[in-house]
């Protein structure tokens, strides 16, 4: 939260209101395409390593209600992202098709904040609870799911989508068939999974995704008991996510969103976001059978962020799917979620709550 604060306190949110001729200096728009590109290196690294720890079949134990909770927090919020983007598109995205701009927004509606449940889980005692259990597996699975959304749709973008789509038929059957197995048999050193990393990238952006989807499938590929999350995350984390935080507070204007109306579509996005997700999972886990508490617990956990969220916003701002006021609410929402979301467990005490232990884990 500290980080994704500071970045848009660093834009012109705030400093380049208060201090316009420092921000100009400081940020020189003519030199703005260095940090773009390290804070894009950074996201390649980020993302590489959330596949890695992403392991979506740990979690057997709680596999029916793990199921219908991901099912719901991800089919109830994209739902109603759809829904909102009719109104939204008009004023907001005209010259976007409607059916790409709707489902890019359910899809940012949709997804869950991997890297950061894992932290809150471990830092809180709960990664093993039964809470936990299930909020894990249900990220784990949504945001595979939102991943693949956002890639068909930037697959359809492209001009020669057919050729787009039986190109990363082929990726994905190579990557799953043939270098997943192989690197269960040998696991590779540092350099051969950068060199893995590269190309998995390069290929995805070179059929018209987008490059991050090649290092999360990279980070997939590798063997469960791998090393290498704590080599590389630790640089990545301290020096190359900041310099994305900081790039994204910089496209980020609060500005942007002026009178009464904006501001009415951005609590609307906010609480679409949070009655789809929160809500929708711990409906569909008390209809399962789970108490009370402990299915708004796990509704509290998949409704956090993040990171992920900013990443999928920057890819449409990028992509022009999303206008800069738009992304501008978008990423009021994901601070939101992310902050309400301890607060919320303070509330709900669910099981294992309190145990604090070292984190483990560092996310954003």
């Amino acid at each position: 939260m500290g980080e994704m604060l500071a970045g848009m306190l660093l834009g012109p949110s705030l400093l380049g209101r208060i201090a316009t001729h420092e921000f100009g200096r400081l940020f020189p728009s003519a030199e703005l395409g260095g940090l773009s590109a390290l804070s894009q290196v950074g996201l390649v690294l980020f993302l590489f390593v959330v596949g890695m720890q992403l392991r979506p079949h740990d979690r057997s134990a709680v596999a029916g209600k793990a199921i219908a909770a991901s099912s719901a927090s991800m089919l109830t919020p994209l739902a109603l992202g759809a829904l909102l983007a009719i109104p939204l598109h008009r004023e907001l995205a005209s010259d976007v098709p409607l059916t790409r701009f709707a489902l890019f927004l359910g899809a940012a509606m949709s997804v869950t904040a991997f890297p950061v449940l894992a932290r809150i889980l471990t830092e809180r005692g709960m990664l093993n609870s039964r809470a936990g259990t299930i909020a894990i597996s249900c990220a784990a699975v949504d945001d595979v799911a939102a991943w693949c959304l956002v890639a068909l749709l930037m697959a359809a973008s492209a001009s020669a989508w057919l050729f787009v789509l039986a190109g990363l038929a082929v990726y994905g059957a190579t990557m799953l068939f043939a270098v997943r197995p192989l690197l269960r048999r040998r696991a590779p050193n540092l350099a051969a999974a950068l060199l893995l990393l590269l190309a998995s990238s390069w290929t995805t952006e070179a059929l018209g995704v987008h490059a991050l989807f090649g290092s999360f499938v990279a980070g997939l590929a590798m063997p469960r008991d791998t090393q290498l999350p704590r080599i590389v995350e630790p640089l990545t984390s301290a020096l190359l996510l900041p310099l994305f935080f900081a790039f994204t507070g910089l496209r980020t204007s609060i500005a942007l969103i002026s009178g009464a109306r904006l501001w009415l579509y951005c609590a609307a996005i906010i609480g679409v976001a949070i009655s789809g997700k929160l809500f929708g999972c711990a409906l569909a886990l008390r209809a399962r059978g789970s108490s009370w508490r402990e299915s708004l617990a796990v509704g509290t956990l998949v409704n956090t962020r993040g990171l992920i969220e900013l990443v999928i916003l920057n890819i449409g701002l990028d992509r022009k799917i999303i206008s800069p006021p738009l992304f501008s609410m978008l990423v009021l929402m994901a601070l939101v979620t992310t902050f309400m979301t301890t607060p919320l467990l303070a509330i709900v005490k669910p099981d294992g709550w309190g145990n604090r232990s070292s984190p483990r884990l560092g996310a954003q």
